[in-house]
């Protein structure tokens, strides 16, 4: 038979132990539950023997010391406590054990066992001892919530002959403050009057207190009238409550005015008056005065306590002040008040912003040393402000893996910095992975933990998982904000969707959201990038009928399309406007100026563009140099546009990518190829790193050459053992007769060069030369990168060549290198399109070898995959794998896969769709 007990602590199981017969010992593991607890008829009668045997013990004299309960203590838990004060006979004997075994180590008296003592006391009307352990009790509750279930059942025991006594009172309005129950403790004050019970100083201080760090001073000074109405005395604690909640109110006059009163009247401020003073001095700013205040309170031999310090110390930091904040740091160190985490955590920060990186490791370390643990505010700084801030991505991220290691709290702004870097760095599938963690581990996601994936996904031209997150981001009760709205408009604008980027500027408004600066400039660059100048000039009025002025960004959008389309003219008038109405020219609006003209072959008139915007302070920066570089080298003055590079160098300006390509391409267009791999050599030697567009360049150059000496031949009417030109043979031998030049030229092709080339011939679907150039890699003794076994791996998707896809797959699997999930998505479509569908469902089995999202692989693979190309028999089959494998995506990602499954038109098995119907997430249209 069974028997069911409901307890608060559940009673899970104890061990039976041969060695003491004929008693039973027993270990308790105790755990929370709802649930009911089973107990078999051995395990109470073995619970019962127990009990019986510790009541034995303590009806002894002396029986702390008897040796029996040294074997039955290790048994010893707060359930077996309560049985055993329910059960023995005598209450001034449990009383004392029941102080006895609140000194063991890693023992500590729960709820259950305070109201069995606290109901026997009561019963015994043993009111005096049951006063002391109700002050027990009530100083015993860890948040508000055990604090009401307390106060409830105090209240009961009133009925019960139990009457709370003044010092009961006031424990119980002290843990009120505590946990910010205001109106709960002015309610049990006026209750307490009202049962005759007159207050004491310490009663009228806890109500001042408890309204001064609320900032009711007013309130409060009620209670001081009442302080005095009793004949009592204010204390520096009255005084420092006060001087407090005129802190939190911002009034400063207040606040030094009290504390002038409390040393009139002979009462001495000590370090918890100064501290307060001095921190609120530096909530408003006010840090040299705070100092000063500090320096008086040492003057008067009132020892400061690390608060005290600390609070200026951030104040410095925060300010920039770094230098003092050290010094004050040693200062303090000299009064033998030692730093604490939030000391160093300020001067971490604040090193670390002031770019002095070395220095605040070093204190960090320093931290390390003291034996300081670092908590998650530490944390942040060091992956913000140490780490991202100084481009140490890798630094950071480690940081954070030790963290989750160790099991140190993350809270949401330490992911949410982890997740920018990521974005930063785009591993946008490890962001959302990190993502789906956040609501496990507490740390729920916030607009701005939504705005970063967004903006990476963007990043990467992932316009609809940008959208898919935004609908995510709405479905879970995130409200998106302007910018939100603002990044995805101007990237739907410069990706060519304007229709996309009206209706989201539309939905903007429609949520509430006032239009600004910034999203009415992306609406308006995106018109111009359509060509549609009129209608960006039509927004740019409209922007200003709604009170939103545009700015020289603005302007610069609309200057700019001008430019390109070479009406100079409407450019020039437009920065005439902007003149007029305050705006004044920025080295934007000049070097787009500059661009159109070079553009149109009006090279010498942006020259004079120049030396107007050096007359007017407006300096020239390096864009505006590339202009007049690509200008040059547009009109065939590639020499000239090389003393520029040597002109803009010596006024500080180092020649970047762009620079030194516009340059190779200006004497690839007169035939000078030499010189180019000349000015190539002097592009790596100075660091700057060749993109495609370089090496497209100098390929240019090589095949004019090939196709010049291929004509001299003829000419000369010789036989020539080639093929034509244009077939891929010669294209590889292009690029080939490249590499050998580059080689000659003192610039060694690297993997970088390789990588460049592969991935750059992938996307022109030149995919032969991609592979004999991973080949030829290879023979020179170079092992191609991750980027360019996936480029391979989707281009020869792509061509429906399938079998050396899954080669590629299963040697980056062999050489450990994880495929993004857009190769896995090539990959496994074209597998389904050859037929080959065992193939693919073993593919996407392996895939989950490595943590994903659950909605971005069902966006990516199934959606933009499978049914993009109408394979929904194999969506729907990989989608009961994910849920199997326990990776449901959510509801908004199956109310898409809906629409896309109505969409292709597809009829689906009648198990399916009896699966799906069941699933209330699930909504056919």
């Amino acid at each position: 038979m069974l028997k069911h007990y409901k307890t608060q602590s559940h009673l899970s199981l104890y061990f039976l132990s041969k060695n003491h017969s004929p008693f039973i010992k027993f270990q308790s593991l105790l755990k929370f539950s709802s649930q009911p607890i089973i107990l078999s008829n051995q395990f109470q009668e073995s619970f019962k023997i127990l009990v019986c045997k510790f009541c034995d013990v303590l009806s002894q004299p002396h029986w702390q010391s008897n040796p029996e309960l040294k074997n039955l203590s290790p048994n010893l838990d707060t359930h077996l406590v309560a049985k055993i004060i329910e059960a023995h006979s005598n209450s001034d004997c449990v009383l004392q054990f029941f102080y006895w075994v609140s000194k063991r180590h890693f023992y500590k008296h729960d709820r259950g066992v305070f109201v069995a003592l606290l109901d026997r006391l009561v019963r015994d009307e043993q009111f005096v001892n049951a006063d002391h352990v109700r002050i027990l009790m009530i100083k015993s509750c860890g948040n508000a919530e055990d604090l009401r279930w307390v106060f409830d059942y105090l209240n009961g025991l009133r009925k019960k002959g139990l009457d709370f006594s003044l010092y009961s009172c006031n424990a119980l309005l002290i843990q009120f403050g505590k946990f910010d129950m205001v109106d709960v403790a002015k309610n049990f004050y006026l209750e307490m009057l009202s049962n005759g019970i007159q207050p004491s100083l310490l009663t009228l201080n806890t109500m001042i207190n408890v309204l001064c760090k609320r900032g009711r001073v007013q309130e409060a000074e009620m209670f001081l009238c009442r302080i005095y109405q009793c004949d009592l005395v204010p204390d520096v604690f009255t005084y420092t409550s006060l001087i407090l909640g005129y802190c939190r109110n911002r009034n400063l006059v207040a606040a030094f005015r009290v504390f002038d009163k409390m040393q009139k009247e002979g009462c001495v401020p000590n370090s918890v008056t100064y501290s307060t003073l001095i921190n609120g001095l530096c909530n408003e700013s006010r840090v040299d005065e705070a100092l000063e205040l500090l320096n008086e309170m040492i003057e008067k031999q009132i020892v400061p306590t690390v608060f005290t310090y600390t609070v200026p110390i951030t104040s410095l930091c925060a300010v920039g002040r770094v230098k003092e904040a050290i010094d004050l740091v040693s200062s303090m160190r000299r009064w033998g008040c030692v730093p604490n985490v939030q000391t160093y955590t300020a001067v971490i920060s604040g090193l670390s912003r002031s770019g002095n990186y070395e220095m605040a490791a070093g204190f960090y370390h320093k931290m390390l040393m003291d034996g300081l643990v670092p908590n998650s505010i530490t944390y942040n700084v060091l992956i913000n402000d140490l780490c991202a801030a100084a481009g140490r991505f890798s630094a950071a991220l480690r940081i954070f893996d030790w963290m989750v290691k160790h099991g140190s709290l993350c809270n949401t702004g330490t992911y949410n910095e982890i997740i920018k870097i990521m974005c930063l760095t785009r591993q946008l599938e490890k962001a959302m992975v990190l993502f789906d963690k956040m609501p496990n581990v507490g740390s729920l996601p916030t607009v701005v933990t939504y705005n970063t994936l967004i903006g990476g996904y963007l990043k990467i031209g992932k316009l609809k998982n940008a959208m898919r997150l935004l609908q995510l981001m709405k479905e879970n009760g995130c409200e998106p904000d302007e910018w939100t709205y603002s990044e995805l408009v101007s990237r739907f604008c410069k990706a060519g969707k304007l229709d996309s980027a009206i209706a989201l500027f539309q939905e903007m408004i429609d949520r509430n959201l006032s239009p600004n600066q910034v999203n009415f400039t992306a609406l308006i660059d995106g018109h111009c990038k359509e060509g549609k100048c009129d209608a960006a000039l039509f927004i740019l009025q409209k922007m200003e009928a709604n009170h939103c002025m545009p700015s020289t960004e603005t302007y610069n959008t609309v200057i700019n399309a001008f430019a390109r389309e070479g009406k100079l003219d409407e450019a020039e008038r437009l920065i005439d406007t902007m003149s007029e109405r305050g705006l004044l020219p920025n080295v934007i609006t000049y070097t787009t100026l500059i661009y159109g003209l070079c553009r149109n072959g009006g090279t010498s008139h942006a020259f004079k563009v120049l030396d107007k915007m050096i007359k007017t302070n407006c300096l020239p920066n390096l864009n505006t140099y590339n202009c007049l570089i690509y200008g040059l080298c547009l009109e065939g003055l590639a020499d000239d546009a090389e003393v520029l590079i040597e002109d803009m160098q010596r006024k500080g300006l180092s020649p970047d990518t762009v620079s030194f390509t516009s340059l190779i391409d200006g004497f690839v267009m007169v035939d000078k190829l030499d010189h180019a791999f000349v000015v190539l050599r002097k592009m790596v030697d100075m660091g700057c790193k060749p993109n495609y567009r370089t090496y497209s360049v100098l390929l240019k150059g090589l095949q004019k050459e090939y196709q010049s000496n291929v004509e001299k031949v003829v000419s000369q009417h010789e036989p020539i053992h080639a093929s034509d030109p244009h077939n891929k043979d010669v294209s590889f031998d292009v690029i080939n007769n490249l590499l050998v030049r580059m080689t000659e030229s003192d610039c060694q092709p690297t993997v970088d060069t390789y990588c460049t080339l592969v991935i750059s011939l992938c996307r022109e679907g030149k995919v032969s030369e991609a592979g004999m150039l991973a080949i030829h890699m290879e023979e020179k003794g170079l092992c191609p990168s991750k980027e360019i076994y996936c480029s391979l791996l989707v281009a020869y998707c792509r061509n429906m060549r399938v079998t050396t896809a899954l080669e590629i797959y299963n040697l980056m699997v062999k050489k450990g290198f994880t495929p993004h999930l857009s190769n896995y998505k090539a990959l496994i479509c074209a597998l389904c399109k050859a037929n080959l569908v065992a193939e693919a469902l073993n593919v996407f089995d392996n895939m989950f070898e490595t943590p994903w999202n659950s909605d971005e692989v069902a966006w990516t693979v199934l959606i933009d995959g499978l049914l993009q190309q109408g394979d929904a028999d194999v969506c729907m089959e990989l989608l009961h794998k994910m849920e199997s494998k326990g990776l449901a995506p959510s509801s908004q990602s199956y109310n898409i896969l809906a629409k896309e499954l109505a969409r292709v038109d597809k009829c689906l098995d009648a198990r399916w769709g009896d699966n799906f119907r069941n699933l209330n997430v699930f909504r056919l249209p």
